[in-house]
């Protein structure tokens, strides 16, 4: 536990009232208890702090004076939660030291932990404290950079690079080949060798179950800082930009590429060769089937609606051709008149 004047030394914000207050976890204010710490983020959560039973809260300067709780102001309160989450919930050290039933065939920092039944091949390059979790496999040849950890099941294929302080999910799986195929004459497949790697940079978190392909001759690349949610393809080719974000389930087509600071919703698919730019937000369940390079927000799905409501619209766009063509007839009629009058 902490005291609320030791958790503004350490985090910054102002703090009024009730420094003694000792902090032994977050909570949602709705539920949080004496030993516990809440926040607001935005004035329409106001008024949960009239009923909280929270020791203290986090609140922007707008809400400085709406309670008088122990409170820290900070202009954001969302990041500084983060921070103090963090703060009072510090990773559990790993055991240093390799696992009897782990295979490894790289030389190792003494630093570095490996879990039971891991396995690391032959010419791996691997950074000081380290955390290989239980039954990872390391094919040859791989980079992982220092501080990085990953949990059980994670699979890195030969060549694969891991830059430093990552954190990778339980069963991603990192330079798995590309979809890259060519069609024979008589309609079956001849596969493409995908000789390029899989580059993930610095700073980087991958969620469960998420692949990454290496590319079919560049590399697939993952930009420092990038945010990977659970259950996302990334195909080969692509590439990642700096402090982009995407949510579950989104799909990138190969050779597709986003800029730094994208952010993509759930379910979103991204077509492969088309280039997203700069600080682009893409909403969940969109289709991105073209090239942007303008600033904005896009979004192509549909929202939902009452199904006697939606059957409706459906039956209106069936019939869209058809009023297009009424349309363009009624346009051609009027301009006939007009050139009469």
């Amino acid at each position: 536990m902490l005291a609320l004047k030791e958790i503004a030394e350490r985090l910054g914000g102002e703090l009024l009232g009730g420094g003694e207050v000792r902090i032994r976890q977050v909570a949602p204010l709705r539920r949080a208890q004496a030993d516990e710490i809440g926040f607001v983020a935005q004035a329409k959560y106001r008024k949960e702090l009239d009923v909280t039973g929270a020791g203290a809260v986090i609140v922007p300067p707008a809400l400085a004076d709406a309670t008088t709780l122990p409170r820290i102001v900070i202009r954001d309160p969302y990041l500084y939660f983060a921070r103090l989450t963090q703060l009072l919930n510090p990773v559990a050290p790993a055991p240093v030291g390799v696992h009897a039933s782990a295979v490894v065939l790289s030389a190792l920092p003494a630093s570095v932990s490996v879990a039971p039944l891991a396995y690391v091949g032959q010419g791996c390059t691997i950074g000081e404290d380290v955390v290989i979790g239980p039954g990872c496999v390391i094919e040859d040849g791989c980079t992982i950079g220092a501080g990085t950890r990953l949990h059980g099941r994670v699979s890195l294929y030969a060549d694969s690079h891991v830059g430093a302080r990552c954190v990778l999910h339980a069963g991603c799986v990192i330079g798995s080949d590309g979809f890259g195929f060519a069609r024979r004459p008589d309609g079956s497949w001849e596969k493409i060798p995908q000789i390029g790697r899989a580059v993930i940079g610095d700073d980087v978190e991958i969620g469960a179950n998420t692949t990454i392909d290496r590319g079919a001759l560049d590399d697939t690349v993952i930009e420092n800082g990038a945010r990977l949610d659970n259950l996302i393809q990334v195909a080969h080719n692509c590439q990642i930009g700096e402090n982009a974000a995407l949510a579950g389930q989104v799909g990138m087509a190969g050779s597709s590429r986003l800029g730094r600071r994208v952010m993509v919703g759930g379910q979103a698919g991204i077509m492969g060769h088309i280039e997203i730019g700069d600080d682009i937000v893409v909403s969940a369940r969109s289709f991105m089937s073209k090239s942007v390079a303008e600033r904005g927000v896009y979004t192509s799905a549909i929202p939902s609606q009452a199904h006697a409501e939606w059957l409706r619209n459906a039956v209106h766009l069936k019939h869209l051709d058809a009023m297009a063509d009424r349309v363009r007839a009624l346009e051609k009629k009027l301009e006939e008149l007009e050139n009469k009058a």
